[in-house]
């Protein structure tokens, strides 16, 4: 056997050892979201599920609160990859494409704002949205995601916008097409990559938020998953803490996260492909 095959063979098994680790949680949130609460409380613990059963999922489904936390969650979600989406690839072209007076300086202040401590803006944002009468509501919190995504986003497309070189619109243009037809049939599919790998990115800060949540969603009916799950501790004060019920409500949680991702990885495959070939 050749030194090349046993280095690849090593780095292979490496990377399955990584690969476990990173998916052992996973996998231990979800076998013990299949066990009853007093085997997860006994002393020997059990690395598969024993007399496995779906009765911490049905609590936390049929519980009153978890069908409107999910609709807050997704309304919010979306709203903000969107309008992230929209501001960030606008922003990324007209610093990418564009030479204004500014520019240098509308650089350095996304910067500094990504350099700014949430924590520091807690009270601004709460008196902000107060004043506005947009405390506990969709269009409030969507307001803070975008506005805290949206820096490094411009960031992440600006990269992508100056990687498509901009003679291929010249090129475009030479042939008879409008600036703005050879934007759309020529850069924009190149570009289909980077939007959703921004997408994905804004709708994980978006989705897994909790401090900004937190403190501008005080009432109980606007809780978004993440402030939904804190209430599973605050409830088992005095009983205990149900860690059945906390693991189920994890995996829902996480599945979204799971479908959205599966969704947009066929695209972000076609989306490099198509601009292999137009490139």
């Amino acid at each position: 056997m050749s030194r090349r095959s046993i280095s690849r063979g090593l780095l292979s098994l490496v990377a399955v050892a990584v690969a476990a680790v990173w998916a052992f949680p996973v996998y231990w949130m979800v076998n013990s979201s299949l066990m009853s609460n007093a085997r997860l409380r006994s002393g020997t613990p059990s690395f598969w599920p024993v007399n496995p059963t779906f009765s911490n999922y049905s609590a936390v489904i049929g519980g009153s609160s978890f069908t409107s936390a999910l609709k807050m969650s997704l309304a919010i979600t979306s709203v903000t990859v969107v309008a992230v989406l929209a501001f960030a690839f606008l922003a990324a072209l007209a610093i990418s494409r564009f030479r204004f007076r500014g520019r240098v300086s509308f650089v350095v202040t996304v910067l500094l704002v990504q350099m700014l401590p949430a924590e520091g803006l807690f009270i601004a944002q709460y008196k902000m949205l107060s004043g506005a009468q947009l405390l506990n509501s969709v269009l409030g919190v969507s307001v803070l995601y975008t506005a805290a995504i949206v820096p490094f986003t411009i960031w992440m497309l600006r990269g992508f916008v100056a990687g498509v070189p901009i003679e291929l619109e010249e090129a475009a243009m030479v042939d008879g097409l409008s600036r703005t037809q050879a934007f759309l049939r020529i850069t924009f599919p190149l570009l289909a990559p980077g939007l959703v790998a921004s997408g994905v990115y804004a709708f994980l800060q978006a989705w897994n938020e909790f401090t900004v949540a937190l403190v501008v969603l005080p009432a109980e009916s606007a809780k978004t998953l993440p402030l939904w799950l804190r209430t599973f501790l605050s409830a088992s004060a005095n009983r205990g803490v149900d860690w059945g019920e906390v693991m189920a409500a994890s995996a829902l949680i996480a599945v979204p996260v799971i479908v959205f991702f599966l969704f947009v990885q066929g695209r972000m495959t076609s989306g490099l492909v198509s601009g292999a070939v137009k490139g």
